[in-house]
């Protein structure tokens, strides 16, 4: 690269790193209610700004030649043209009752085709070929066998319908991207800068350094936590990871062990509240339940999740030798991590205060950031006795900081919403979403669990190459329904999506959580990737309890809440021990499948299955008992 190709780089970074700032700002403003914008305009700003921040920092390439930096100038040109001339059209197209005009067309197949390029380049290509096989549907319909058949759609009516209505790129989507997930991605950046981070990881390590496997349940606790900061498991690997991974490894665990027990523990970090990944926020616009009521109804299987990880790594420890307590090893003190920054912790307690007591999400979001600015000022005056030019400075530096870098971590966000967007579009657009619906009945053969199954698959596979936010969008339009068309209800069938959506990022072959803390473990990223399965095994059932079991939705009166919540703790110890193989020894594969199989038993919601998993279960411990007892004899 010459120097003249090197500034036109580095003006690109300052000119994304503005525009990051303005959109950020523009978005905290609205939110504010200092600006009332409506919500066709609101979403094409953001759009406008992420694709164009995208096309300047984001895009994969391997070399950039004067060429390849024309294209990004004439792609922002592009996309900044677009956007004007929607801002400028919109308002007649609704009041002309969506009448649209061959320029419209043209404009609108120039946005597509310049979202499905940064989708490939910045993405991946597996998103950008299923939105094309997609946006092909509309032409080849006739073509189609059985019930995929469909009357063709000219080139005018598809363009025009995905560009100029809000059932497109500008539909639910991009309206999620633009109204909740941008406020959270930079709230979780205020959080970063400010030390949130740093309290979070100290405020784990007390709770955790006396125990058994203490710095891989510091992880676990800490990507729980971290979970509130990043919005995807990826994210969340790169921020806990580089702390916990090493520490692990520093405690005897072997680097594929380390990156395995980070990649499930940051999984899990999409689907604890009060801060879920961002899927759960357009779960919020396609079930019409509050954001509230979805925490709610998540708490307790993300619980469960965390908790048979912190099974998982106990019996781990114990099995292995590894990371035993130890009185003697220097920790973090919970009074002196509290007493040093216990500030940090008022917003994001005000956070869940805000979000349980029915503000909306980006309203409370919004004043727990204004929140953590105030603390952190009062607490500089308190320690300081004095406001000085330099606290200013670093004040005003991190807020643009942290506005800057939320921006920049909604841009992918952004992108796949945007995708999706041309997929949720076709799919009203067509009719295609009922056929499919009926597909999957007619494939089940109206079995409830079969269909579950087949979701489980499709959610699995599509996760493999597309962001959470993509596979949660693509499934909850074509498959869901199909659940609640069969008897399931909303808001689980929902649930259940978002699950295999989330942990897809730890299933082999293609597992991006495993990938990223192969990395960071310098480990072979299969053998990460098949170990984070096993340990996250039990969380492959989990959206089968809770289906089966409602009361683990907080669905049910409050004994059966309590009473299935006992028992399914019970069967997530018991299904831990069977994974890893040990309780207080060795256990053998015989012995450990009737373990799994009780476990399994006491996850499914009912007397019956019950009464057998814990004699199953009981038969087991009494064998190994009676073993030991013969062991000791033949000892002695």
């Amino acid at each position: 690269m010459n120097l003249t190709e090197e500034k036109v780089q580095n003006y690109y970074k300052t000119l994304a790193s503005i525009m990051a700032v303005i959109v950020g700002s523009f978005h905290l403003l609205y939110v504010s209610g200092v600006l009332v914008v409506s919500s066709m305009p609101l979403r094409v700003i953001h759009l406008m700004f992420m694709t164009s921040i995208a096309i300047l920092v984001r895009l994969k390439t391997k070399h950039n030649t004067p060429l390849t930096l024309t294209l990004r100038g004439i792609g922002v040109l592009l996309s900044c043209a677009v956007g004007i001339y929607i801002l400028t059209r919109w308002q007649a197209i609704i009041e002309s009752g969506g009448v649209t005009t061959s320029i419209d067309t043209y404009f609108g197949i120039a946005i597509v085709a310049l979202i499905l390029v940064i989708t490939w380049k910045s993405i991946g290509k597996v998103l950008s070929a299923i939105v094309t096989l997609f946006l092909l549907y509309p032409f080849v319909g006739p073509y189609m066998p059985g019930i995929l058949e469909n009357r063709a759609y000219s080139l005018n009516r598809t363009f025009s319908f995905l560009f100029a209505s809000t059932q497109g790129i500008y539909g639910i989507p991009i309206s999620v991207a633009a109204s909740y997930i941008v406020i959270f991605c930079i709230y979780g950046a205020f959080l970063s800068k400010f030390g949130a981070g740093d309290f979070l990881f100290k405020f784990s390590s007390a709770l955790t350094s006396k125990l058994t496997a203490a710095t891989a349940k510091t992880s676990i606790i800490f990507s729980a936590l971290v979970g509130m900061i990043s919005g995807s498991a990826a994210g969340n690997v790169a921020i806990a990871g580089a702390i916990s991974i090493p520490m692990m490894k520093k405690r005897g665990y072997s680097a594929v062990k380390a990156g395995a027990v980070q990649a499930v523990a940051a999984t899990g970090g999409q689907i604890m509240p009060p801060v879920m990944g961002a899927a759960a926020f357009l779960m919020v616009e396609l079930t019409g339940v509050p954001y509230s009521g979805i925490m709610k109804a998540a708490i307790i299987p993300a619980l469960l999740y965390f908790l048979s990880i912190f099974f998982i790594v106990h019996f781990t420890s114990l099995k292995d030798r590894v990371d035993l307590k130890d009185e003697s090893r220097e920790v973090y003190v919970l009074s002196e991590v509290l007493k040093e920054g216990w500030y940090l912790a008022l917003p994001i307690i005000a956070l869940i205060y805000f979000l349980i007591t029915g503000f909306s999400p980006f309203k409370a979001a919004y004043y727990s950031t204004i929140m953590l600015i105030v603390v952190y000022v009062i607490a500089n005056i308190i320690s300081e006795k004095k406001v000085t030019y330099n606290f200013v400075k670093d004040l005003i530096s991190k807020i643009l900081g942290s506005i800057e870098k939320g921006a920049y971590d909604t841009v992918p966000i952004s992108i796949a919403c945007a995708a999706s967007g041309l997929i949720v579009g076709v799919i009203t657009m067509t009719g295609i979403g009922a056929k499919l619906t009926n597909l999957i009945i007619a494939a089940s053969n109206d079995v409830m669990l079969l269909a579950m199954i087949y979701t489980m698959i499709i959610s699995i596979i599509l996760g493999m190459g597309l962001p959470t936010t993509a596979v949660y969008l693509i499934v909850a339009s074509v498959v869901a329904p199909a659940l609640v068309k069969m008897g399931m209800p909303l808001l689980t069938a929902h649930l259940y999506v978002f699950f295999f959506g989330c942990i897809s990022t730890i299933t082999p072959p293609v597992a991006l959580a495993s990938y990223v803390s192969a990395g960071i473990a310098d480990a072979d990223i299969n053998k990460v990737g098949w170990t984070a399965f096993k340990y996250g095994l039990i969380s492959f059932i989990l959206p089968y309890m809770f289906v089966y079991g409602p009361a683990l939705l907080l669905q049910g009166s409050v004994v059966e809440v309590i009473t299935s919540v006992l028992v399914s703790i019970v069967g997530v110890y018991v299904l831990s021990i069977s994974i890893v193989g040990y309780f207080k020894s060795n256990i053998n594969t015989v012995y450990r499948a009737i373990l799994f199989v009780g476990g399994f038993l006491l996850v499914n919601q009912g007397y019956v299955t019950d009464i057998i998993g814990f004699i199953l279960i009981g038969f087991v411990f009494y064998m190994l008992r009676k073993n030991k007892r013969m062991d000791v004899s033949t000892g002695e």
